[in-house]
């Protein structure tokens, strides 16, 4: 007999976490979804994901930390500052760090997890993020892992579960279509407009993974052709 889970899923209303909530539902698990309001500046991604929690019919919590945004400076998802376009894999997509995010969605997650009985969190990161975010890499989600693990024994015994983490963006679309994620009610841009920009790195890497899946991109963007002139010709990576 297989296994289930009872899960807490960090929840960005992204394509990512999105098909990860559908997979874990799909899988048997029993999910919940938790938002972590850090202060981001697109704030359209915090509705998409009460969105995707309500479409699946699992409790959402939304955790309020916002006032850490004015500590978490220099980063163009929570200060004063251009969110670049382009490739992932340009110098400029540091400026879409923020600092130490992942330790603290995970660490949220976690508590949220223990309250609500939950025997682990599961986030989407996945291989396309090691480039700029050293927090979506296989060796920190390891070691938080073991670190969460020890912090919450005896009070759940949570770990960390990230299926997609040496996985492909394209390879997550592909699944999402099969599992019939609503692209289009997912939020991805970092503009946070009315509609995806089509040009910062998160929309790029967003349409070249539909292309690369064979996945017909529902959603609206404002650009949805300059992608394929920034993907044919990338930077070397910002780690060399």
């Amino acid at each position: 007999m297989a296994l289930h889970h009872r899960t807490a899923v960090v929840m960005s209303g992204g394509m990512d976490s999105s098909t990860l909530l559908w997979q874990l539902l799909d899988e048997g698990d029993e999910c919940l979804t938790v938002t972590v309001d850090y202060g981001q500046r697109h704030r359209k991604e915090i509705e998409a994901a009460q969105q995707m929690a309500a479409i699946c019919d699992v409790p959402h919590r939304l955790v309020n930390v916002a006032a850490l945004s004015q500590h978490l400076t220099g980063s163009a998802l929570t200060d004063d500052v251009d969110v670049p376009h382009g490739h992932y894999a340009e110098e400029s997509m540091r400026a879409t760090v923020v600092p130490n995010r992942n330790m603290i969605l995970l660490a949220v997650a976690g508590g949220v997890a223990v309250a609500n009985g939950c025997d682990r969190i599961a986030t989407a990161v996945h291989a396309g993020d090691h480039f700029v975010y050293p927090d979506c890499r296989p060796q920190f989600i390891e070691s938080c892992s073991a670190t969460l693990a020890i912090a919450t024994e005896s009070f759940g015994d949570v770990t960390i579960h990230a299926p997609f983490v040496n996985i492909t963006k394209a390879e997550i679309a592909a699944r999402g279509e099969v599992l019939g994620v609503p692209w289009a009610k997912t939020w991805t841009c970092y503009e946070g407009g009315d509609i995806h920009c089509g040009r910062c790195a998160t929309c790029v890497e967003r349409l070249e993974a539909f292309d690369l899946a064979g996945v017909t991109e529902p959603t609206e963007y404002a650009d949805s052709y300059s992608w394929r002139q920034v993907v044919a010709s990338p930077p070397e990576s910002v780690n060399g």
